[in-house]
């Protein structure tokens, strides 16, 4: 039979969770693999890139789709629980879980209209398929990459705080501060008076510092937060200051900061996974596709 269709799996993955009991991936995709009667040879059919076997990657969608719709929750790295949420859907009876099925959930609307598109993994095209090939494969990219920064910032926010005051330091030099990693470490990760966490370099020279603080949190970071920070940096007569979280900042702490006469910069968890993204911290390329035309000027004939 043909390899099923990340939503064809969608149903069979969350029943075959029904217990409650928590799941690693990998066997998730075995048991799958069996249900289907996949053949060695179509579990072995690899991606267009050659990366990845096309069925792993089709399970790796339906879980991720399940997810964005809270029917799904990672305990943790790696394994998948089915959610209160998921029990009610299954309890529904089903015939097919799809995409159209999980946008009654506010959660999977949200993720959908982020990413501004619907993916076009397999054979789902977006609503709107009238675009040009070029267009389709923007839109393409762009779901992945919003569905990489998700996991990203998952990623991030299970680490250990030392492991976070490593990946803050390993940013910031790839984003040209600091000078060499060594130097930065030895200025930032360490906690310092006044709630400051530690002092970088602006540049390569050193002409100016930038203060940094950190916070691997997951509540809401509020302007009694941000102004703790911005009066240390008042203490140490410093002009800029980076604050770095990774969850979100209210509204009254970003009002704050474009107020006041010091220079602060809020990098919410979002803008975290953002920029290890643009700078390649804890991300690497799997393939990618150059897009061609035609070189009219190699045609020209005297």
């Amino acid at each position: 039979m043909p390899i099923p269709t990340y939503q064809a799996l969608m149903l069979p993955l969350l029943r075959y969770l029904a217990d409650g009991e928590q799941q690693r991936l990998r066997d998730l995709i075995d048991h799958l693999a069996q249900e289907f009667s996949l053949t060695v040879e179509e579990r072995r059919q690899l991606l267009p890139s050659g990366q990845q076997p096309i069925f792993d990657n089709r399970v790796g969608w339906a879980r991720t789709y399940l997810k964005k719709a809270v029917l799904l929750e990672s305990p943790r790295r790696g394994w998948v629980q089915i959610t209160e949420r998921g029990r009610d859907v299954l309890a529904q009876k089903p015939e097919r879980i799809t995409t159209d099925f999980l946008k009654q959930f506010e959660e999977f609307r949200t993720f959908i209209a982020h990413s501004s598109t619907t993916t076009v993994t397999n054979d789902v095209m977006p609503s709107d398929n009238t675009g040009s090939p070029e267009e389709l494969l923007e839109q393409a990219y762009e779901t992945l990459k919003q569905n990489l920064l998700a996991e990203l910032l998952e990623q991030v926010k299970e680490a250990s705080a030392a492991f976070f005051e490593r990946l803050v330091v390993e940013l910031l030099v790839r984003m040209g501060y600091g000078g060499s990693f060594q130097e930065a470490a030895r200025t930032i990760g360490r906690s310092g008076d006044e709630g400051i966490d530690g002092i970088i370099k602006e540049d390569r020279l050193g002409f100016d510092v930038v203060y940094v603080q950190a916070k691997r949190w997951g509540q809401t970071v509020g302007r009694p937060e941000v102004e703790k920070f911005a009066g240390a940096l008042q203490g140490q007569r410093a002009r800029k200051g980076v604050f770095i979280t990774t969850s979100t900042f209210t509204e009254e702490a970003r009002q704050y900061v474009e107020k006041i006469d010091s220079k602060i910069v809020l990098v919410d968890g979002e803008r975290l996974a953002e920029l290890m993204f643009e700078h390649n911290v804890g991300v690497s390329t799997v393939t990618s596709y150059p897009v061609k035309r035609i070189d009219n000027d190699f045609f020209l004939e005297e």
